[in-house]
């Protein structure tokens, strides 16, 4: 009895939740569909912006995200310096690929809701249930878009990838090294201090879990630690040479449109970058360090898939 009222229970929650993916699916996809060539487009005007703008200022404008951002998202940084030299050109031209097919994805689809088959009206996507509607989307994708361009974008990013996840755990081992190290110094304390009290109030059919939450609790501990600690180095390193590279754009932008400091518009002909480069390094490494190597509101918004890029590839340089 007791076995048929827990199947017709799970039998219900599966027929509510099927009802409900059925509801969302056409809105989902509606959204889906709508907002990717936006994202596209505002990528493709921010990167044709950005090649359009004279050297100089490219330069302060690297020199101010470096100073201000450096320790903020230290992981992004290295790793867009690693692609450098290891294939960001093959990086662009595969997204550009990947892109291309799925804006032809979005026009195809915008025809296929305009479609009414049967003249009556009505378009033949609103008229069919949310599984229909999916099914549908998903032979929409498989025979509009060229898997092989698609697989060959696809090859390409991810040997960038790894050949920049090699080189980024080489580069941050000291950190990974010093996660390791306080994990294991703060799992002696709790083992010896905390973790008897723990089994103790902990049920006899539940201990089997105390010492790997606990390990799980201990690693946590030691690689924020860790991450923090590079935060603040990152920020230093990172500010110091975003400074000067914002006083050396700086100096020319303004020799360059006709503010004159004695005659010299070459900062290798005077100490004035390097002085005007420790203010922007101290501004720099003041302002992430009053925000605590976090974005700030609303930035942290803005910079949302920055930050989970950041966090995805700490936990990929710490786990690998």
């Amino acid at each position: 009895m007791a076995a048929d009222d827990a199947e017709e229970t799970a039998a219900a929650v599966t027929t509510k939740a099927a009802e409900l993916l059925q509801k969302i699916a056409s809105p989902f996809i509606s959204f889906v569909f709508e907002s990717i060539p936006i994202v596209i487009n505002i990528a493709q005007s921010s990167y044709n912006f950005y090649k359009r703008l004279p050297t100089n200022y490219i330069h302060f404008l690297i020199g101010t995200i470096m100073c201000f951002f450096g320790g903020i998202y230290p992981t992004v940084f290295a790793a867009i310096e690693a692609a450098e030299h290891g294939g960001l050109t093959t990086v662009r031209k595969a997204l550009k690929d990947v892109s291309e097919e799925i804006l032809i994805i979005v026009e195809e689809s915008k025809k296929d809701d305009a479609t009414d088959e049967d003249k009556d009206g009505v378009n033949d996507v609103k008229q069919i249930s949310g599984k229909a509607l999916v099914k549908r989307k998903l032979k929409l994708v498989l025979t509009k878009m060229d898997p092989n361009k698609v697989n060959a974008a696809i090859q390409s990013i991810y040997k960038v990838w790894m050949s920049v996840l090699a080189v980024l755990t080489i580069k941050f081992a000291r950190t990974i090294a010093l996660a390791l190290s306080i994990s294991d110094f703060v799992k002696k304390f709790v083992n010896r201090f905390i973790l008897p009290i723990i089994r103790g109030a902990t049920p006899p059919e539940y201990k089997k879990w105390v010492p790997v939450i606990s390990d799980w609790c201990c690693k946590s501990i030691g690689i924020s630690i860790a991450w923090k600690v590079q935060s603040v180095i990152s920020a230093f390193a990172s500010s110091m040479a975003g400074g000067l590279i914002i006083s050396r754009a700086l100096l020319v932008i303004l020799s360059t449109n006709g503010f004159e400091f004695g005659g010299i518009n070459d900062h290798r002909d005077t100490i004035i970058d390097e002085i005007a480069s420790y203010f922007f390094a101290g501004l720099g490494f003041y302002f992430q360090f009053y925000f605590g190597f976090s974005a700030p509101f609303p930035l942290n918004i803005v910079l949302y898939p920055v930050q989970m890029m950041d966090y995805y590839i700490r936990h990929a340089v710490t786990s690998k």
